[in-house]
C-alpha cells in the first residue's frame, strides 16, 4: 500500500487540505475586517474576498514567515548529537548574545567581567 499510487494520494490529499485552509482562512480575515475595522476607524472600507487573501499572505511573509514547525525539531537533533565539549563551547560562545551593557556587546571574551561586577569597558572618546 506504500507505492507510488498511494504517494501521489497523499500528495493530493495535503494539497486539497491547504487550498481548503487557506480559503477558510481568507474568509475568516475577510470577515473580522469587515466586522471590526470599518466601525474602529471611519476611513477603513470593507474589502473583498481577494483583497482578504492578500492581506492575510502579506501578514504571513511580514509577521510569521511561512515555515513549517519542523525547524526546532532540526536544531534539537543536531544539539544531541554534539558532545559535551561542543555543547559548552556553543553555550560560551552564546553566552551574553543579544545583551547590551555601556554600548557594548558583552560575548564570551567579557563573561568574566560580568561574573566579577566589573565595569564594562569604555567607548574610545568617551569620558
Amino acid at each position: 500500500m506504500n507505492g507510488p499510487m498511494h504517494c501521489k494520494r497523499k500528495f493530493w490529499k495535503i494539497l486539497v487540505f491547504i487550498i481548503a485552509g487557506v480559503a477558510a482562512l481568507g474568509f475568516v480575515v475577510m470577515s473580522l475586517w469587515n466586522w471590526l475595522m470599518p466601525s474602529l476607524f471611519a476611513g477603513a472600507h470593507q474589502i473583498d474576498y481577494l483583497h482578504a487573501l492578500g492581506l492575510f499572505v502579506l501578514c504571513k511573509i511580514l509577521f510569521g514567515g511561512f515555515r513549517g514547525r519542523g525547524c526546532h525539531h532540526d536544531r534539537r537533533h543536531r544539539w544531541e548529537q554534539m558532545s559535551e565539549e561542543e555543547r559548552q563551547k556553543f553555550k560560551e560562545g552564546m553566552r551574553g548574545f543579544g545583551r547590551f551593557r555601556g554600548g557594548w556587546h558583552r560575548g564570551a571574551a567579557d563573561s568574566a567581567d560580568v561574573k566579577e561586577n566589573k565595569e564594562p569597558p569604555q567607548a574610545p572618546g568617551s569620558v
